[in-house]
C-alpha cells in the first residue's frame, strides 16, 4: 500500500475504517464525519443558491419500479433485492426514478418549469468483492444527485448553469486540471435510435455554447441517455472521473412524466441528471490523495488544536478554544503532559492546519503564538488570529 494511499492516511487522522462485517461499507469516526459534513453542507449551499430543493427518498423500493424504469435490467445483478413473489423490494443503487414519482405527484404546467430536485441519495450496489478498494469503491455510498425537469429549450441553459458551477466547487477543492468527456449511446441502451439523436445533438449544442472543450467518448453514455463526464486530474497527475450532467428523454417517458405546454396538450419533459461530486465517500478519498491529508483549512476535521505547554496554561487553553468554537471554528486542545514537539507532530499527522500554543507569557498576556502549516509563525490575540483565519478557514 502507497503512502498516500488514502486508508494510511485515513487512520493516521482518525477518519474512518472498514472491518469484515461491513464489507465496502466505511464506519465513519468523528473526525472524519466532520469532513463529510462540511462537504455535505457546502454542496448543500451551493445547490440551493443554484435554486434546487433538497429532497428525501426512500432507500427501499419495490422491483416493479427498477423494472419499469430500465434499472433492473441494467444492473440487476448489482442490486441488493429480498422477497418473494410479488414483494420484491431492492435497496435503491441510484436515486433518478425516486424523483420522477416526486415529479409525478401533482399537475405539473410549462409554467413550473424547470424544476430541480436534489438529494443527498443513500444507495447501494453489491460491488464483487475483488472490486472493493477503501472509499474509492464501496458497496454503500451517498450521491449527490440532483435532477431538472424541462422543456428541450432550457436545455442549453442549465448545462451553461452547470457547468460554471463544477468549476468554481473544483476550484474551492483544489481541482484546476479538468477533462471533459461526450459520452455517447451504449450498444445496450433504452430509447429510440431518434430520441437518442435528439438527445445527443440538444446536449453537444449545449456544450458547445457553454464553452465546454470535449473529447469524444463513443459508446459510453447512460443505457438512458448521453452524458458530459468531467475527470479531475490530482497532484500525482492521476484522472478521477467525478462530475456528471446527463440528458435523458428515456425514463420520462417510461415511468409517465408529463407536463401540459402552452398550447395545453401533454408532453414529456426532458429529464437532466447531475452529479458534482459523484459519491461523496469517493470524493474523500480523492481529496485525502490529493492533498496528501493536508486538508485545505476550510475543510480540515479541526482546524485548530490550541496546545498549552504545561499543566498552568490548561484553563486558559480552554478558554481560547471555547472563544473560536463560538466563532465557528472547529477546534481540539492539547492538555496532555508531552513536550510541545510531540504535540506539534501530532497535530500535523492529524492534518490539523493551525497549532496555538499557549505559555505562561501568551497566558499572561491574553495572546497565542499561532504556527501554520507552512511553517509561519506570530503571537496575537484570539481575536485577531479567528479575524485573520476566518475567509480562509470558511467556505
Amino acid at each position: 500500500m502507497e503512502e498516500n494511499d488514502h486508508r494510511l492516511i485515513a487512520s493516521r487522522m482518525d477518519l474512518f475504517h472498514h472491518q469484515e462485517e461491513g464489507p465496502g461499507m466505511a464506519f465513519w469516526h468523528p473526525r472524519g464525519f466532520a469532513v463529510y459534513r462540511v462537504i455535505e453542507d457546502y454542496i448543500r449551499r451551493k445547490m440551493k443558491k443554484a435554486g434546487f430543493r433538497e429532497i428525501r427518498t426512500p432507500q427501499l423500493l419495490a422491483r416493479s419500479l427498477w423494472e419499469r424504469s430500465g434499472h433492473w435490467d441494467k444492473f440487476g445483478d448489482n442490486i441488493f433485492a429480498f422477497g418473494d413473489g410479488d414483494q420484491v423490494f431492492a435497496l435503491k443503487p441510484m436515486s433518478c426514478p425516486a424523483h420522477v414519482q416526486i415529479f409525478n405527484k401533482g399537475v405539473r404546467s410549462f409554467r413550473d418549469l424547470p424544476i430541480r430536485l436534489c438529494e443527498f441519495g443513500a444507495c447501494h450496489r453489491n460491488e464483487p468483492s475483488g472490486a472493493l478498494h477503501g472509499l474509492l469503491r464501496t458497496r454503500a455510498f451517498v450521491q449527490d444527485d440532483a435532477h431538472i425537469f424541462c422543456s428541450e429549450d432550457h436545455v442549453e441553459a442549465e448545462v451553461a448553469n452547470f457547468c460554471a458551477l463544477l468549476g468554481a466547487v473544483y476550484a474551492d477543492f483544489g481541482f484546476s486540471d479538468v477533462r471533459v468527456a461526450f459520452s455517447t449511446r451504449p450498444d445496450v441502451r433504452a430509447g429510440a435510435d431518434a430520441t437518442w439523436d435528439q438527445a445527443e445533438a440538444a446536449l453537444s449544442a449545449a456544450a458547445r455554447s457553454a464553452g465546454v472543450d470535449y473529447q469524444h467518448d463513443p459508446g459510453e453514455g447512460a443505457f438512458y441517455g448521453p452524458k458530459l463526464d468531467f475527470f479531475l486530474r490530482d497532484n500525482k497527475g492521476r484522472e478521477w472521473q467525478c462530475g456528471t450532467i446527463q440528458l435523458d428523454f428515456v425514463l420520462p417517458d417510461r415511468l409517465d412524466a408529463h407536463y401540459t405546454d402552452t398550447a395545453g396538450e401533454t408532453v414529456r419533459p426532458a429529464m437532466i441528471h447531475h452529479a458534482i461530486l459523484g459519491s461523496v465517500e469517493r470524493f474523500v478519498g480523492i481529496l485525502l490523495e490529493h492533498h496528501d491529508g493536508n486538508l485545505p483549512l476550510w475543510l480540515a476535521p479541526d482546524q485548530i488544536v490550541v496546545a498549552a505547554i504545561s499543566d498552568r496554561q490548561a484553563a486558559y487553553a480552554l478558554d481560547v478554544a471555547d472563544k473560536l468554537e463560538r466563532e465557528g471554528f472547529r477546534v481540539a486542545t492539547d492538555n496532555r503532559s508531552e513536550r510541545l514537539s510531540k504535540k506539534i507532530v501530532d497535530a500535523r499527522n492529524g492534518g490539523i492546519p493551525v497549532v496555538m500554543v499557549v505559555g505562561d507569557r501568551e497566558a499572561g498576556d491574553g495572546t497565542v503564538s499561532m504556527r501554520r502549516r507552512d511553517g509561519t509563525q506570530q503571537v496575537v490575540d484570539a481575536k485577531t488570529a479567528a479575524a485573520q483565519l476566518r475567509e480562509e478557514a470558511f467556505r
